[in-house]
């Protein structure tokens, strides 16, 4: 099992900063210090040689990485990743925003870009495994930035497959708990939050980021170093919008249900329908909105 070392630096030390802010109220400004959400780069070294950027806000990014890792399919287990950690030392000197990996022979199983004979086990469409070349960066608002082509959005995983069911009252309660348990984003308004509940609504793990996928990637990677995954009986909730990132993450995951106070997108939609996750959105007391396997959620 891949051993995930403790982050550096607490998220709340490292997720905001203080810049002078001169705000006006009440017709008059007034000069103030200001909590401002960190966003800075990490880049991913495989060996020596550089492979992405992601923006991030620092703080877990070893399992920032080892969640980017099994959620874009380049390694299928924590056993794959050899070492995983910020660099001793460095020419450039910037150790705090340099992720060093190494992997196993097996872990993408084809050279970068090239295409394999494999196909997914359970994805409803039998297309050749592509292995993504990234050389440049991806923005915190960008889940899929990097990828070269159409091809390289194909999903690599089963149908999700759970017996979880969670009472509706329940669920509907769960986004307002994620939102009491980001202190980053109670600093600065400036963070997505990503959350892991089980069925009787305990919070086994939440994550913040600047950007939604790395709060969703920095669960996987927890969940990947203390072999979890699949994360067949949680529910994983996050704060904005459900688009193609959130839900590809969770199906390769194994996350029978998404749960989030956004829409979905019509994409996340029909990849609900595909792979039998459940989505539910706008979900706060008294509301939501269901698509895909829905019931998995009980009235």
């Amino acid at each position: 099992m891949l051993a995930v070392p403790p982050p550096d630096r607490t998220p709340a030390d490292a997720g905001w900063s203080q810049s002078p802010v001169r705000r006006l109220r009440d017709g008059r400004l007034h000069e103030e210090i200001d909590r401002l959400a960190v966003e800075a780069p990490l880049e991913i070294r495989l060996g020596s040689e550089p492979f992405t950027v992601l923006m991030r806000t620092p703080g877990h990014d070893a399992e920032l990485v080892a969640g980017f890792l099994y959620s874009e399919g380049l390694v299928q287990g924590a056993g794959e990743i050899l070492s995983l950690a910020h660099p001793e030392s460095l020419l450039e000197g910037d150790c705090e925003n340099v992720m060093a990996v190494e992997l196993a022979a097996t872990a993408r199983g084809v050279a970068p870009g090239e295409v394999s004979s494999e196909v997914s086990a359970g994805g409803p469409a039998e297309s050749p495994r592509r292995i993504p070349e990234r050389t440049f960066y991806a923005s915190a608002s960008c889940g899929v930035c990097g990828k070269s082509s159409i091809a390289d959005l194909a999903i690599q995983a089963p149908v999700v497959d759970s017996g979880l069911r969670i009472d509706r009252g329940l669920l509907e309660t769960l986004p307002e708990r994620l939102r009491a348990v980001q202190p980053v984003f109670a600093a600065t308004g400036g963070l997505h939050g990503a959350a892991l509940f089980d069925a009787a609504g305990v919070l086994l793990a939440v994550r913040e980021d600047i950007g939604r996928h790395n709060a969703v990637d920095k669960l996987i990677g927890w969940a990947l170093g203390r072999g979890l995954l699949p994360l067949s009986e949680t529910v994983l909730v996050v704060s904005g919008r459900l688009g193609f990132e959130i839900a590809q993450k969770a199906i390769v995951a194994g996350i029978p249900l998404l749960a989030s106070v956004g829409a979905a997108s019509s994409i996340a939609v029909s990849l609900a329908e595909r792979f039998g996750l459940t989505l539910a959105t706008f979900v706060k007391p008294g509301s939501l909105n269901l698509y895909g396997k829905i019931e998995r959620v009980t009235p």
